[in-house]
């Protein structure tokens, strides 16, 4: 899902998945055990003074602004061959939006459900990880619209599974994840109709979750569709599609809910990415430009 790919691997468990490493203008920069990834805007990005001046101050001031993301869920974020660098769409549309505002974005890996409640608690400036903006999430912060994704499930091919047959399965999902709800939701139809629950085993990581079904621990996984597309392509017939994608939404932004008018600038942002074409050039890099959207938009109406 890239153009001209580098190569790179990623171990589901001992099975080496081939990857992509997209060249970007990047620089190690860690703490502890913290893995982090800067990029500095593009020297062909052009910063929209109007925008950058609704950056908070302390962001401006420094000119970094620190992204917390789950470097596990390729194509959108995920370590590459060097095991340091963060690449993926994400990273490439939010460098571009970034550099709208004249910024540098410095990615920190981080558990996925912890990054609401650190930018909640200032650790991180903003969460960009492929959240899907709903109703609960918007209680504690503000989210912005950059992309739209579903639900999709894979499992081992002939393993007779489908997400309507899932009963008395086994199946693996990404703790924190809109699919937690799914699977619970699904596992509860399947015992109020006096069948077997299905077992929800629920791993840190999306590929540990991959791995644990391509070693045939799982039943089947379910996860957003770029990422289950993905995952099946690089497992080279290891997996397959099952059922249809499903309950599409839009991925947001997350920022702190004090600070309106930078999520504004935000959207405003990437309206600019759009019409200058940096927003399609990132999707098209990773092959996923069939979630692009046309109206980013701070806290967008959404099924709860």
């Amino acid at each position: 899902m890239r153009s001209a790919p580098l190569p790179t691997r990623l171990a589901f468990g001992g099975l080496a998945v081939a990857l992509a490493l997209a060249t970007a203008s990047c620089g190690e920069d860690g703490d502890d055990n913290t893995l982090q990834n800067t990029c500095s805007p593009s020297a062909s990005s052009t910063v929209d003074a109007n925008l950058a001046n609704k950056v908070p101050e302390a962001i401006r001031k420094d000119g970094k602004i620190v992204v917390g993301t789950d470097s596990t869920y390729a194509p959108n974020e995920f370590l590459a061959e060097d095991g340091k660098t963060i690449q993926g769409f994400d990273v490439d549309l939010f460098n571009a939006v970034a550099a709208k505002l004249g910024l540098t974005a410095q990615f920190v890996t981080a558990p996925f459900d912890n990054i609401i409640p650190s930018v909640d608690s200032g650790k991180y400036e903003i969460g960009v990880s492929s959240f899907t903006v709903n109703a609960e999430r918007m209680k504690t912060v503000d989210m912005v619209s950059y992309f739209s994704a579903g639900t999709q499930w894979a499992a081992k091919p002939g393993a007779g599974i489908t997400p309507d047959t899932a009963c008395g399965k086994k199946v693996a999902v990404q703790k924190g994840t809109v699919q937690v709800d799914d699977l619970e939701a699904r596992s509860k139809k399947c015992t109020d109709a006096g069948q077997a629950k299905i077992t929800i085993d629920q791993y840190q990581g999306q590929d540990e979750a991959t791995a644990a079904v391509v070693s045939g621990k799982e039943d089947a996984m379910l996860a957003d569709s770029p990422v289950v597309a993905y995952a099946v392509k690089q497992t080279n017939g290891e997996l397959e599609l099952i059922g249809e994608i499903y309950d599409s939404a839009p991925y947001g932004y997350v920022v702190k809910k004090d600070q309106g008018e930078f999520a504004q600038a935000l959207a405003d942002a990437l309206k600019a990415c759009i019409a200058d074409g940096s927003y399609t050039a990132a999707l098209k890099n990773w092959g996923v430009e069939a979630g692009g959207i046309t109206d980013p938009a701070v806290n967008p109406a959404v099924s709860s």
